[in-house]
């Protein structure tokens, strides 16, 4: 025997081929899949996986073991719910246990993040390594996350509320050596998300790409894992019959859901395919847009703008339409929203062809019924119908314009759950039916009508914004507009003849202004 050890060498050997065999008969602690994860170390990584298969609990293992580290860094975990992140930290300190890691205890305790003059408390919880590090997960996305440094886990991201903000904010931390760990299940192929993977598997963005679906993590042993940890036997049978029952508890969306295929349209109400086959890049904007300046000027002065600005962009426009019976629709806002005027021509088919958009941005209430009486105007012999939204601030002019060119004309819109229940269907039917076409092809078209979700079982629009061209903040208000121009072609149809005035027209005090041009420029500079 050795007097070292108290072992023969015969007896070294032995013990040497049986540890050797438990470690071969011993799993690994992550799972193949996990492995290849953990393993890649790029600054920005995606994981597009199926439900509860391990993902976040993998990225909370590598995040103690970064943070132990002396030159580690911080981690900061976002997820949506106050639930993930209790879950996030608990792993966390499970590895560091795992680890043999020095921690302090778990902290709940509110931050302070500060947005310009705005100040928000936000719930975390965080746990302290001995190297001085520490993982921090919040239960929603701060908006100064600038503000902090080392690596962001975003976890669940198709969920987020505002993917592309917090995005923006979590790629700052690449400059001083920060990394990006991007995990989710999928929430519909509209889903900023899914634009993101898409953009990377197009090769636009060069950011790691990881899949595993729920098939692929049983084939490297997800349902064995489980059985280790519940301490129950594991048999082919029974892992045939759990993932069926599990493929049965999703039923509908198990593609979704475990198979990381989105949803044609997940959270959104109409899909991005369907809103661009009915686009033209032939359709204009008119957009007229003014600065606070504008709505201090003298009634004669902003009258006489309006009309200059109607004859310069919408006076060819309207006497070129085509022939047929016209259909408009109007969506009022003054400061935060657009005003929207979509106009549509219904087709020798009996289709309802969109001709053009006039936007109107920060422009008084009186010109914006001067917009929209110039276009009926010069469109009365074809106006059918006209549909405009009569909540708040545009009750005053729905109204006017009713007065002005009859009830059996125009409709004013009061929305209601009922309202959108019975005319939003038809609405998507038109699109899908090719029987609405030629919309504006342009980003605002797009994120006005992508904008609309299913909500309490209904479509209609969230209280959120969506976003524009230049990030310009929008409220669906294109999309309300059109809505609204194709209900009047289904509801409204006076027939398009000639429309009787029902009430004397504005004063005519804009186009005796008219050229007076000078006297309007020398008055412009003695105001300012």
């Amino acid at each position: 025997m050795s007097k070292n050890s108290g072992f023969t060498l015969a007896e070294k050997r032995t013990q040497g081929a049986l540890i050797g065999e438990l470690k071969r008969h011993t799993p690994s602690v992550f799972l193949p899949y996990q492995q290849k994860w953990v393993a890649d170390q790029s600054e920005v990584k995606i994981f597009v996986k199926s439900r509860r298969i391990g993902g976040s609990w993998a990225e909370a293992g590598e995040s103690a073991l970064e943070a132990s580290r002396t030159h580690g860094q911080d981690t900061w975990y976002i997820g949506y719910t106050k639930d993930m992140a209790i879950e996030f930290i608990r792993d966390v300190a499970d590895w560091a246990k795992f680890y043999n890691f020095a921690v302090d205890e778990i902290q709940e305790y509110e931050e302070i993040f500060e947005n310009g003059d705005e100040k928000k408390a936000i719930l975390a919880f965080t746990i302290k390594f001995a190297s001085g590090h520490r993982v921090t997960a919040l239960s929603s996305a701060p908006r100064n996350l600038r503000g902090k440094q080392g690596r962001v886990i975003i976890d669940e991201a198709a969920f987020h509320d505002n993917l592309s903000e917090l995005l923006k904010a979590a790629f700052a931390l690449l400059i001083w050596g920060g990394c990006v760990r991007i995990i989710s299940t999928h929430n519909g192929v509209d889903n900023p998300f899914n634009v993101l993977v898409e953009d990377v598997k197009a090769g636009r963005l060069p950011y790691s790409l990881h899949y595993c679906t729920f098939d692929e993590a049983l084939e490297q042993g997800l349902y064995q894992r489980i059985c280790l940890k519940r301490g129950i036997e594991w048999t082919q049978q029974g892992e045939q019959e759990w993932a069926d029952n599990i493929r049965k508890i999703y039923a509908d969306n198990v593609d979704e859901e475990l198979n990381c295929i989105p949803k044609n349209s997940g959270g959104r109400w109409l899909s991005r395919p369907l809103i661009e086959q009915a686009m033209s890049a032939d359709t204009p904007i008119f957009v007229y847009k003014r600065d606070n300046d504008f709505n201090l000027q003298d009634d004669f002065y902003r009258e006489n703008d309006c009309v200059d600005w109607c004859d310069e962009y919408l006076s060819d426009f309207l006497a070129e339409i085509p022939k047929g019976k016209v259909f408009i629709g109007g969506d009022y806002g003054r400061n935060g929203d657009l005003t929207d005027y979509a106009i549509a021509v219904q087709t020798v088919d009996l289709n309802l062809q969109c001709v053009g958009v006039v936007e109107l941005e920060n422009i008084p209430f009186s010109q914006q019924e001067q917009v929209l009486n110039y276009i009926c105007d010069r469109v009365e012999k074809q106006l059918a119908g006209m549909a405009l939204d009569a909540r708040g601030i545009g009750a005053s002019n729905a109204e006017k314009a009713q007065h002005r060119y009859g009830v059996d004309t125009v409709e004013c819109i009061k929305f209601s759950q009922k309202w959108y229940s019975l005319n939003m269907p038809p609405f998507k039917a038109g699109l899908e039916d090719k029987v609405l076409f030629n919309l504006p092809k342009h980003e605002n078209t797009l994120s006005d009508l992508l904008a609309f979700e299913i909500i309490d079982g209904i479509p209609k629009l969230p209280n959120r914004k969506n976003k524009g061209t230049n990030e310009q903040a929008r409220h669906g208000d294109m999309g309300i507009a059109l809505v609204l121009a194709y209900y009047a072609f289904k509801n409204i149809d006076n027939g398009g003849v000639d429309i009787r005035i029902h009430t004397a027209k504005p004063r005519e005090s804009a186009k005796l202004l008219r050229g007076f041009h000078g006297f309007g420029s020398m008055l412009r500079g003695f105001r300012r």
